[in-house]
C-alpha cells in the first residue's frame, strides 16, 4: 500500500514525503449550513474535543440568562491541535494587516471615542 501525504489537512499544507503518493483533498460546501456564532465553549473528554457554538443576543446581560446551543462539532485531538493552528495563523494574518484584535469591550469602546479616531465621523 502506498503512503497517502494529504496536500492539505486541516487547513495546513503539508509537505509530501519522499516517494510518497500526493492526494489533493477537494471540498464540496454545497450542503454546508452556515450559522453565525458570538459564544463559543470549548469541553473535553479523556477521548475528545467538544466545541459548543451559541449566539448569545445579550452577552451583556446581568445575572443568569439561557444560551441555547445550536451547533456542536466533537473532534478528536489531533484534529483540534490542527484546527487550533490554523486558527492562530489565521488570527496573526488578520492582526499584521489590521491591527490587534481588542478582547476587552471596555477598551475598544474607549479606543473608538479617541480623538481623531476616523470611527467618530
Amino acid at each position: 500500500m502506498a503512503d497517502i501525504n494529504p496536500k492539505v489537512v486541516g487547513g495546513e499544507e503539508t509537505p509530501p514525503a519522499p516517494g510518497a503518493v500526493q492526494s489533493e483533498i477537494v471540498l464540496n460546501d454545497s450542503e454546508a449550513h452556515s450559522a453565525y456564532s458570538n459564544f463559543a465553549r470549548v469541553t473535553a473528554t479523556p477521548e475528545e474535543v467538544i466545541l459548543d457554538f451559541a449566539l448569545n443576543p445579550n452577552p451583556f446581560v446581568q445575572g443568569r440568562h439561557e444560551v441555547k446551543i445550536s451547533q456542536r462539532l466533537i473532534m478528536n485531538f489531533y484534529t483540534a491541535k490542527r484546527l487550533c493552528r490554523a486558527l492562530v495563523a489565521t488570527l496573526q494574518r488578520i492582526e499584521a494587516s489590521f491591527g490587534p484584535i481588542e478582547l476587552d469591550v471596555q477598551r475598544r469602546v474607549q479606543g473608538a471615542q479617541m480623538p481623531g479616531n476616523p470611527m467618530n465621523r
